[in-house]
């Protein structure tokens, strides 16, 4: 094929590729060997990207429906998760494929973040032997397909994440032994290679990761020593000049951070929980531009709730989500396709 649309100029020829949805990429990518490596491209991606027609799904790893046998009354056993899909757009759910090496659920506690469109899923425990792994998956929604990625240096659970120009940040957390670790490390998606980074001041697991501007952001954790004593510290590392920061009174001292930090308009921190008396249990937030995708539960044990809300004082507008989806969020990103 000569023409990327035969009968049309080039221009209009690509302009049309660029309109179409991200779930279609993977049907139109068999329309021919031009179209397919058009498709797949980050040349395409980031033309999709400046010309406004990506799309910006909120990714979450979720409690999946557990089957209740007949003779039994309440579902036993731990929770089973995999990746819900949501498009505040058009209010869809949806869910990607298990990971191969995973069919029957992903490693909990496993940590997603999102790659020039792309999910990235590292870590976590596995799900017959609950012993941490140092897995990495990367899910191309162009194809639908998980590819393995390199493994992570080392073992490391709870730890904070965070993308920026096509590599993924971590630090903190905590080895196999439960120690907590101060350490840093990238991972470059494309070249699909880690290196090591100058270490934090100080030991931070269950930390809380995200990048703000060039900066990676690594919020409260706790020592090996402090088991659950949150700090209100911060360490921020800036991209530019491979140095690390403190900022000190960043977050409330004695509060979990995880899947649940907030950028206000002010560039302060603050608890997605405390925004609504509804979401104050497991919260989990996921910000999508101009709005987040807030769940939790108002009480311990109580029923799961999904709400979009504009901003840190806006209200909640109750997100409706078939049964299949109405499972506990642990932890999420947003991935602009």
């Amino acid at each position: 094929m000569t023409e990327l649309i035969p009968g049309l100029p080039e221009e209009l020829g690509h302009e049309c590729l660029t309109r179409l949805h991200y779930s279609t990429h993977r049907v139109a990518s068999r329309v021919c060997r031009r179209w397919q490596d058009m498709l797949q491209s980050l040349d395409f991606y980031n033309h999709r990207k400046q010309s406004g027609r990506t799309h910006k799904p909120a990714c979450l790893v979720q409690a999946l429906p557990v089957q209740t046998r007949v003779d039994e009354t309440k579902p036993g056993g731990p929770p089973v998760y995999g990746v819900s899909v949501f498009d505040p757009v058009s209010g869809s759910w949806d869910r990607v494929d298990p990971v191969p090496k995973y069919p029957h659920g992903l490693p909990p506690f496993c940590q997603v973040t999102a790659c020039e469109g792309k999910l990235v899923l590292m870590g976590g425990w596995d799900p017959a032997s609950y012993q941490p792994v140092r897995d990495v998956f990367v899910y191309e929604f162009t194809t639908q397909r998980w590819t393995r990625g390199k493994d992570m240096p080392e073992t490391r659970s709870f730890f904070a994440a965070g993308e920026f120009n096509g590599r993924v940040y971590v630090a903190g957390g905590h080895d196999q032994n439960k120690n907590a670790l101060k350490s840093a490390r990238v991972y470059d998606v494309r070249e699909n290679e880690w290196s090591e980074l100058p270490g934090m001041s100080q030991e931070r697991d269950e930390c809380e990761g995200f990048v703000s501007g060039s900066e990676f952001w690594v919020v409260s954790g706790y020592g090996t020593d402090s088991q659950g004593g949150f700090v209100g510290c911060a360490e921020v590392y800036e991209i530019g000049s491979g140095q690390w920061r403190r900022v000190e009174d960043a977050w409330r001292a004695g509060q979990c951070p995880r899947s649940c930090v907030g950028v206000g308009k002010d560039g302060k921190l603050f608890c997605w929980g405390d925004c609504d008396s509804r979401v104050r249990v497991g919260t989990s937030a996921v910000e999508l531009g101009p709005w987040a995708l807030v769940s939790g539960s108002a009480y311990q044990g109580g029923a799961q709730g999904s709400f979009l809300v504009e901003g840190q004082n806006g209200k909640l507008r109750n997100v409706e989500a078939p049964d299949e989806f109405s499972g506990f969020v642990q932890s999420g990103c947003c991935v602009e396709i």
